[in-house]
């Protein structure tokens, strides 16, 4: 399933942080493990407990959103996706008044959000190192259960189902009822890097939730391998590099090498997109293939060779 509205599911995710991390709803004064000051108003939820509410909304909408749209195939759902993907920032960036009620304080988004914190400890916004170890942890946590549902039957009915559709019907894989899981747990997991995100830059803003962030994890998905979550691990890390590192560090040396002042990290996304349409064209499967896709995408190469060999 193609989704290019992921970037809806990470935006409800960062503003689930700021409802319930906050002091976004000042009527109210509810602290629940928090480790800010109790007098502090709004609403104030461990890091720990908004992850997995997060989570758990996301999940819903994606259930919501996937129950009358995964019917669709292939290009009709990817334009239905990146619809789902442009409406929702869309519905926070004017929700400052939606029935006399503020969701989102408009562009002016929410800001501060309660930083991460750990028990005894309230990290702040510079504690790069307990928050690496954090995001580490979640990443290790998020790639211990993809492996598991992988090998388990519902990964397995999804293997299924990306093979071959109407076999897996055949066999008696329930086809909507598995694709809306997969949807909701792509969701549940989009949910949680927004809350991530949020505590990050320490806000929420409806601008920074926009298309780029899906063609941004499009590309970390092809680039690794798809269907390999190490492949995916290694396409994320090698994305990642280059948007914040890699690509300053070669506007650089190359400014520095021909006397040239070109920006290079403003075409981050003309990089993206080239290397979705190289990897499209010449590699389709991926830097690290997962063995069975990677035959069914040169099944049809194989069958030309031997073909072209009889004659």
């Amino acid at each position: 399933m193609l989704d290019l509205g992921f970037v809806a599911f990470w935006a409800i995710g960062g503003y689930s942080a700021g409802w319930f991390m906050s002091a976004f709803f000042r009527q109210v004064n509810f602290h629940l493990f928090s480790t800010v000051k109790p007098e502090l108003p709004g609403i104030h939820i461990s890091f720990w407990g908004v992850i997995f509410i997060g989570g758990v909304i996301c999940a819903i909408f994606g259930v919501i959103i996937g129950a009358p749209t995964l019917r669709l195939k292939s290009d009709y759902l990817a334009l239905v996706t990146l619809g789902f993907g442009e409406i929702i920032p869309q519905i926070f960036t004017n929700g400052e008044n939606i029935a006399g009620f503020n969701m989102s304080n408009g562009t002016k988004g929410i800001s501060p959000v309660d930083n991460i914190g750990v028990p005894g400890k309230a990290l702040g916004p510079f504690d790069f190192s307990w928050k690496f170890t954090i995001f580490a942890l979640l990443t290790a946590m998020m790639v211990f259960i993809s492996l598991r549902l992988r090998t388990g039957r519902l990964g397995r009915a999804w293997l299924a189902i990306r093979e071959d559709e109407l076999a897996a019907s055949m066999m008696g894989v329930p086809l909507m009822r598995t694709k809306l899981a997969a949807y909701s747990v792509g969701a549940f997991t989009g949910g949680i890097g927004g809350v991530a995100f949020a505590t990050h830059v320490n806000g929420v803003f409806a601008d920074r939730f926009n298309f780029s962030i899906s063609i941004i994890l499009l590309a970390m998905v092809v680039l690794g391998g798809m269907g390999n979550v190490w492949g995916v691990m290694v396409g994320a890390l090698l994305i990642a590099w280059v948007n914040s590192t890699g690509l300053q560090a070669l506007g650089d040396l190359v400014n520095t090498s021909f006397g040239t002042s070109i920006n290079f990290p403003s075409y981050n996304f003309v990089l993206f997109g080239g290397v979705l349409i190289f990897m499209m064209l010449f590699k389709r499967e991926g830097l690290i293939p997962e063995s069975r896709l990677k035959a069914i995408l040169h099944e049809g190469d194989d069958a030309s060779a031997n073909l072209e060999g009889h004659h």
